[in-house]
């Protein structure tokens, strides 16, 4: 469907019975995201507000809730995109196939945005952003934010929207020092282009103008987060996926979507910055207060009847969830033919996405050694991690099936895999002072930490523990021994407290388990842990808590572990210490009160009764 406006899509989900509509009034502050949260749990329907306290507007929420929804809303196009990016990748094709691609030609004609000075729906209305409804999404958030932006920004040095960047970069709407209706924060992390833009604008010292898109046709909102290589346009992208070319114009020097609901002009100063957050974020907990660019308003539109889209972050799996596994449909092979070698990469959204992947590729280095080793996998690894998001990551378990018979979705039989291949005195590679996400609060400092490569390749070594072994049942300071997954156990001990003393808790455990490497040898990982039995409890909790509260250089030990020309390695049970630390941010909770006030919208009578059977 070529939808015009965002309630094109939302009268064709309607339709479908992929949407209900909530009359009662519903306070923006924390309500909306409890029923939101309720409803995605249960994999129900997209949600149009129509009733918001203290704003006109409409609001909408879980329209991207489910993959099917997600490809639904894209039906006519998914597979024309899909064949654009594999005769990127291979355009022989086009010419061994013309009458199967012609469609895929026909389609790119849509890529060319559009401008239009004489359509300007948006422009019917000028507001202030205390009339945007102002969401508050968790109990410790900073004030109102938007979750569902598109924020447009020119390269100073090559103006014009062929060479703009469109990205969704969180903007603060309320709250901490923003003057209201004059300023609002612009919080945007490391390998973001608008950071390429504000840096070349900074050099001038001139002001980056930023236009921020809300709602409009949701091939927008996808545009916006699709990973693009560097010089292909969002834009372009958007008119493709949409099947409508992307409307635009230019008033006092801001480009306008004029398909978007609303439009918020303004500039960013060099230098100028405001603390923006806290804000309840991907990896289940909250983002800290922390210095980010302030957008000064210029002006704000809405277009009539305009509705106001919005999305809820927490702990996975949430609606971004399926924004990730829609951009993967979408992408199919493009990754795989930009790294040589590399089969599959999967970026565990359980674990919060950015800390852990998992990955397949190649081994054809060295066919004529008898020991088969990891070789070119660990070029492989490389390339991942100097590739786009890709690089934010922490952990990269990487090895090589020569069968072609394993897959990175199988978690559980992935790390099976691996564990019974890798041998930790050779296969664990680290790289400390590094980047890592900037949500990621396990590092060292905002943007800092350290990443490690486990890469397994050869025959097996071992058979992995499937009941606690006798020599970690009954240890000094650490109790509650949980086996997690075959080969990996849990060991509960006392909260953290710094690092000086973790070391010494550590050594301890060293101590009492360095003699036990035989019986340790169906033990390859051990995690230290505040709560044994819920990170045991499912295989989300373990990956949750492990590689989001883990700084590789800083929380990995090893059991009779060594260090030798500078190889870090060790001959008994790798450690992780997923214990909570002081500088870690706090985990998101649901506020037990708002929690017991939505039940009204699920009674008999509500809007939402029998929404969650």
């Amino acid at each position: 469907m070529a939808y015009a406006s965002l309630e094109a899509c939302l009268i064709d989900l309607e339709k479908n019975k992929q949407l209900i509509r909530i009359k009662e009034e519903v306070d923006p502050y924390l309500e909306m995201t409890a029923l939101h949260l309720r409803v995605h749990e249960v994999g129900g329907p997209a949600l149009l507000f129509e009733n918001v306290k203290g704003s006109k507007f409409r609001t909408a929420s879980n329209i991207f809730g489910t993959l099917e929804r997600s490809k639904f809303i894209f039906r006519d196009t998914l597979s024309i995109v899909q064949q654009l990016i594999e005769l990127k990748d291979d355009p022989i094709k086009a010419i061994k196939n013309p009458l199967k691609n012609i469609g895929a030609g026909l389609a790119a004609l849509k890529a060319l945005p559009l401008k239009n000075p004489f359509h300007k729906p948006v422009l019917t209305q000028q507001i202030q952003i205390s009339h945007i409804p102002q969401i508050q999404h968790w109990p410790m958030d900073g004030g109102a934010f938007v979750t569902l932006p598109q924020v447009y920004t020119e390269d100073i040095d090559k103006p014009g929207i062929m060479n703009a960047n469109l990205g969704m970069y969180r903007i603060q709407l309320s709250g901490n020092d923003y003057e209201l209706n004059k300023e609002i924060g612009l919080h945007y992390q490391l390998h973001r282009g608008i950071g390429v833009h504000q840096s070349k604008a900074n050099k001038k010292n001139v002001p980056l103008k930023v236009s921020v898109f809300v709602g409009g046709p949701p091939s927008h909102s996808v545009a916006a987060v699709m990973p693009l290589p560097e010089g292909i346009s969002e834009l372009t992208f958007a008119g493709v996926l949409g099947d409508r070319r992307f409307r635009y114009c230019y008033v006092d020097g801001y480009c306008i979507s004029t398909d978007a609901d609303f439009v918020i002009t303004g500039e960013v100063y060099p230098n100028d910055n405001k603390p923006e957050g806290p804000f309840g974020d991907h990896l289940g907990y909250y983002s800290l207060k922390h210095p980010f660019p302030v957008m000064k308003v210029h002006k704000v539109y809405a277009k009539q009847n305009a509705i106001w889209p919005f999305t809820v972050v927490g702990r996975p799996p949430q609606e971004d969830t399926s924004f990730g596994q829609l951009i993967h449909e979408i992408s199919g092979k493009a990754l795989q033919q930009e790294i040589p070698g590399l089969k599959e990469v999967h970026a565990v959204d359980a674990a919060g996405v950015h800390p852990l992947l998992l990955a397949t590729g190649s081994e054809r280095y060295t066919p004529y050694m008898p020991q088969q080793q990891p070789a070119e996998i660990l070029t492989i690894a490389n390339h991942i991690l100097g590739t786009g998001q890709l690089s934010l990551a922490k952990f990269l378990f990487i090895t090589a099936d020569d069968e072609n018979k394993l897959t990175t979705n199988d978690i559980p039989g992935y790390l099976k895999y691996i564990l019974q291949r890798i041998q930790l005195s050779r296969d664990i590679h680290f790289y400390t002072n590094t980047t890592i996400d900037t949500l990621d609060y396990s590092g060292t400092s905002l943007n800092s930490g350290s990443k490690v490569v486990l890469a397994a390749y050869g025959a097996v070594i071992r058979e992995l523990a499937t009941e606690i072994p006798t020599c970690l049942k009954d240890l000094q300071h650490y109790e509650n021994p949980k086996l997690i997954l075959p080969g990996i156990i849990a060991l509960q001990t006392n909260k953290f407290s710094d690092y000086n003393k973790a070391v010494t808790e550590l050594q301890l455990l060293n101590d009492q388990l360095k003699n036990k490497t035989e019986e340790l040898k169906q033990v390859p990982f051990i995690i230290i842990t505040d709560d044994a039995d819920f990170i045991s409890a499912n295989l989300r909790n373990f990956l949750w808590t492990t590689f989001t509260k883990c700084n590789p250089s800083h929380d990995i030990y090893g059991i009779d572990s060594f260090t030798e020309n500078k190889h870090w390695g060790c001959n008994g049970s790798l450690v992780f210490d997923a214990r909570a630390k002081p500088h870690h941010a706090p985990p998101i909770e649901k506020d037990p009160a708002i929690e017991k006030k939505i039940e009204r919208f699920f009674n008999k009578g509500g809007s939402l009764c029998g929404v969650l059977k």
